[in-house]
């Protein structure tokens, strides 16, 4: 049985094998075999000959000479005309075009799906027109190119032309789409009304909205609250550094002291710890339960926490995503900041507490001595600290203080780590919301320069800055409505947040260090 394919057919058969009838490209033959003659109705134009080919021979050896003489004139490739040539194949062959096309195919049925062109065409009759948004080009939009982007003019004031057009969506395509209004990439004019030029981008809801939870999340999220539960207390055993036994002491203290104490030896300090661990935690909840606050209000959904656990703070907090999109950037920076601001009030209440408890007379039993040395991680905290102790107190090799306000500085680190102007940290959606995607670009690599030279962090930048370029490099997705700038009020909080981060990260240098009394630097 042999098999022949098109793109193997040479038209000059008739000179070296007179005895293989010739392949004719007329219309009343185009579907037959080269071989047999007979019907060939199969795909890439292949025929398996068997029984037919006696028959095939008898019915071409009856060809008269005027036929065979046409034969070989349609059988010329420079004499047919361009719709009958055979297409031209890949070098490597039929092969490697079919690969090339199935792979196309792959892509498209593995990506995300696409937006119908008549829908797209039905969104342009139903919606755009002269009154509102006048349609001049079109573009991809998306990730992947999935979406649409319609680019043009505009011909009414933005807010009231988007809200427009949200109604009739619904109204012509149901619950299917999600509409954005976004700045026109690349464009340097401006629009006519103020602002910059604007155009609406379409994606379907199940491409654009995050999927729902999965139970995986749910244990991988449970896993990570439960080593954040050991972290904070095993933060809170080591702040009892000056009651703990020598082998406990070297494993907190000396950075090549790899195995772990025995657990013998911890627990008689576990109970002391919780105070510092529930304090920690407490941080922890506020800011979540600030995020949730700010969002249910506004009809947004919130994924569930995926605590970071850390032995140095306790935490580095939680990573907290949006499950549905934001309806404009005000939203987006009162969400942001609603879950700092929690934290940020429940850690300097703990803080100031644990400072008057630190400075009284009376409660010097509570109390635990922690390296003076401390105190030169924030120039913020470390000046008031400075101004509630005293001079005597601070400029020594140790100095006591209540564990209470061990959490509370715990806690405005981790919170003022979080506000830095970086991808998806809360700083990060706040910037984004309040000054626009390009404005944060400029605030990351700032942050991200600042964090490589240990301006900002001390001994933790290193750390953070590798746990926030593997979770949360990655800005926000635009809004909905990602044009309608913020007002004054939040872009002045939003300033004032980030500069007292800075101030809060901000180590203190020995030369200022010695001059204010914040630790004994000269020991060191």
């Amino acid at each position: 049985m042999g098999t022949l394919s098109l793109s193997s057919v040479d038209f000059n058969l008739s000179v070296k094998y007179p005895e293989i009838p010739r392949f004719q490209w007329s219309k009343r033959n185009k579907n037959s075999c080269l071989l047999c003659g007979g019907s060939m109705k199969r795909l890439r134009w292949r025929c398996y000959t068997s029984s037919n080919d006696d028959e095939g021979k008898t019915s071409s050896s009856n060809k008269s000479k005027d036929e065979a003489a046409e034969d070989t004139r349609s059988n010329d490739p420079a004499s047919l005309p361009s719709t009958s040539r055979p297409p031209p194949t890949s070098p490597l062959g039929t092969a490697y075009n079919n690969f090339q096309v199935d792979s196309f195919k792959l892509m498209e049925l593995l990506g995300p799906e696409k937006v119908d062109p008549a829908d797209v065409k039905l969104i342009k009759e139903k919606l755009f027109g002269y009154s509102t948004f006048w349609v001049t080009k079109e573009e991809p939009f998306g990730d992947l190119g999935e979406g649409i982007l319609f680019l043009g003019n505009l011909r009414g004031k933005r807010e009231d032309v988007f809200a427009k057009f949200q109604t009739l969506l619904a109204e012509v395509t149901g619950n299917k789409y999600n509409l954005f209004m976004v700045e026109e990439p690349n464009s340097e004019d401006l629009d006519p009304r103020g602002g910059p030029r604007v155009s609406f981008g379409l994606l379907r809801k199940e491409v654009s909205e995050p999927g729902p939870t999965t139970l995986w999340q749910y244990v991988i999220a449970l896993l990570l609250f439960l080593l954040t539960i050991g972290s904070s207390v095993e933060l809170g055993i080591a702040s009892q550094i000056n009651r703990l036994p020598p082998e406990v002491v070297k494993y907190f203290t000396d950075p090549n002291a790899i195995d772990p104490p025995e657990m013998e030896l911890l627990f008689p300090f576990v109970e002391s710890a919780l105070p510092l661990a529930y304090g920690v935690l407490g941080v922890l909840l506020f800011h979540e339960v600030g995020h949730l606050l700010a969002a249910f209000p506004k009809k947004v959904k919130l994924s569930i926490p995926y605590f970071i656990p850390n032995i140095t703070l306790g935490s580095f907090g939680a990573i907290t995503q949006f499950k549905s999109i934001l309806p404009d950037r005000s939203t987006q920076v009162d969400i942001s900041l609603a879950g700092p601001f929690a934290g940020f009030a429940l850690s300097l209440s703990m803080f100031s507490v644990g400072l008057l408890l630190s400075s009284n007379p009376n409660a010097t039993e509570e109390l635990v001595q922690v390296p003076s040395m401390l105190f030169q991680g924030s120039l913020l905290l470390g000046l008031i600290s400075r101004a509630t102790l005293g001079y005597a107190s601070m400029h020594a090799a140790t100095v006591a203080i209540h564990p209470l306000m061990i959490a509370g500085w715990c806690g405005l680190t981790t919170t003022a780590f979080n506000m830095l102007p970086v991808g998806c940290l809360d700083g990060g959606r706040a910037v984004q919301g309040a000054f626009g995607k390009n404005a944060l670009i400029a605030f990351g690599l700032t942050t991200y320069t600042l964090l490589g030279l240990g301006v900002l962090g001390g001994p933790l930048s290193l750390p953070w800055g590798l746990y926030v370029l593997i979770c949360q490099r990655t800005p926000e997705k635009p809004c909905l409505n990602d044009v309608t700038e913020v007002g004054t009020w939040r872009k002045t909080i939003v300033t004032v947040a980030i500069f007292l981060v800075v101030l809060t990260l901000l180590p203190v240098w020995d030369e200022l260090a010695e001059e204010l009394g914040i630790g004994l630097v000269s020991i060191f």
